[in-house]
């Protein structure tokens, strides 16, 4: 992978944590758990896994996918913002977050 160059800047983050989302391609629904400023995975998983060869050097997130016990890991241009005020539900969901407030999940504070 290669680094940002000042004529190749990393792309801006378009997503945050608690952000709920939606895949482009296959629609699931999920709230974004970590975001990466670029592919952090291993060169046989994008191969294997991402399939449209999204870009490595923009942001990638990890999402906990609604009504699954799954995560997943995804390229910014494949997701949008999803507005629903449906909250998600995910076995993991309480470990990173606080109560949906209708918008979004609070991150929960890490204890020391």
């Amino acid at each position: 992978m290669t680094p940002p160059t000042p004529s190749r800047p990393r792309a801006q983050a378009r997503f945050s944590v608690g952000q709920l989302i939606r895949h482009r391609l296959f629609g699931y629904r999920g709230v974004i758990y970590d975001v990466d400023p670029c592919f952090l995975g291993s060169e046989e998983w994008y191969l294997q896994v991402a399939r449209s060869r999204p870009p490595k050097d923009a942001p990638w997130y990890k999402v906990l996918v609604h009504d699954a016990h799954h995560t997943t890991y995804v390229a910014q241009r494949n997701l949008e913002a999803d507005d629903s005020p449906v909250p998600i539900r995910h076995p993991e969901l309480t470990r990173f977050f606080g109560p949906f407030d209708g918008e979004r999940y609070p991150p929960r504070r890490a204890s020391h």
